[in-house]
């Protein structure tokens, strides 16, 4: 008898709940643009299907240019067309130019959010950020300099494939890609290769850090689930983050030492973005750390190796 009055209270405690957030959906969509009713607690999740884009094209011609979508407990607002980008991008920039941060990355042990150009909101240590990299990192004068390099990686991934291709062996080309485009940013950042064929310690955790930052997360869609972590991407994803870090410090404290070593506190010669970066903390030129660049650097490994992943996919 217990048993069944404690299901019968559990039941209508759900009804109840749910009904409540029903309530507050509907209250809130009649101040939102036009869209597909929403399911209790799920919204309409279940309306993204396998392939959100085509999903989204289709409701964009029911419901027009401009709709909002319940993702989970989440509203979401979605711009599907050319004219009202345009009038968003352009003319309401400042309101919308900030971006969502993941939870995976809000739950971070580290505050990579507060230091990374990807997620900081417009602010004075963005625009800082922003004016170095236009400056120094992607400037056309910046890439003529590593044509050779690029050439070089090139020529290193044509010796990979002929090697594998006189012994037989089976060349998986997305790899081989992937590693490429590892070392030619390595390269140009350190001045080193961080990869090789027998090496897989940092390749693994570039490719683990991509595939954990790309999958559905539950907690971006039911706020009241972050602090359970039920499909473990924060846990795996704090991991990898740590050790990219860790391979970044080490690099940095060795470069930091070699300069030390040699006298020259401000580097002459810049081979590389790092010997760059630190000539702007040392001159004081911008106002800026070495724990900024250090999550830039793992925004552009991220950015640039996700590109080629998608790009060989």
């Amino acid at each position: 008898m217990d048993l069944l009055i404690n299901c019968i209270l559990w039941l209508v405690f759900t009804l109840v709940w749910v009904m409540a957030l029903s309530f507050v959906s509907r209250g809130r969509h009649k101040q939102l643009p036009p869209g597909p009713r929403p399911y209790p607690v799920i919204g309409n999740l279940l309306e993204l299907g396998a392939k959100p884009h085509k999903s989204l094209a289709k409701l964009a011609k029911i419901h027009g240019p401009i709709m909002s979508l319940r993702l989970g407990q989440v509203t979401t607002v979605v711009v599907s067309s050319p004219s009202m980008a345009k009038a968003i991008l352009q003319n309401h920039d400042l309101s919308f130019c900030d971006r969502k941060v993941p939870e995976a990355v809000l739950s971070l042990p580290f505050p990579h959010h507060e230091f990374s150009l990807a997620w900081l909101p417009v602010s004075t240590m963005w625009k800082n950020l922003r004016k170095i990299s236009n400056m120094h990192i992607f400037t056309s004068q910046k890439l003529d300099a590593n044509q050779e390099l690029r050439r070089k990686k090139i020529k290193d991934l044509l010796a990979h494939v002929e090697d594998n291709c006189r012994a037989g062996k089976a060349i998986d080309v997305g790899q081989a890609a992937f590693n490429t485009s590892l070392n030619l940013l390595s390269n140009t950042i350190f001045s080193i290769d961080l990869v090789n064929p027998n090496e897989r310690e940092f390749k693994d955790t570039v490719s683990g850090i991509l595939e954990e930052a790309g999958k559905p997360n539950l907690s971006d869609h039911f706020p009241l689930l972050k602090k359970f972590d039920l499909q473990g991407i924060k846990r795996r994803i704090t991991v990898y983050s740590a050790k990219m870090l860790e391979v970044f410090d080490r690099l940095v404290d060795q470069r930091l030492k070699h300069r030390q070593e040699h006298d020259c506190s401000i580097s002459t010669e810049c081979k590389d973005i790092l010997d760059t970066l630190l000539n702007i903390i040392q001159d004081k030129s911008v106002e800026i750390e070495t724990k900024h660049f250090k999550h830039c650097f793992a925004d552009l490994f991220i950015a640039g190796n996700d590109t080629t992943s998608s790009t060989m996919e």
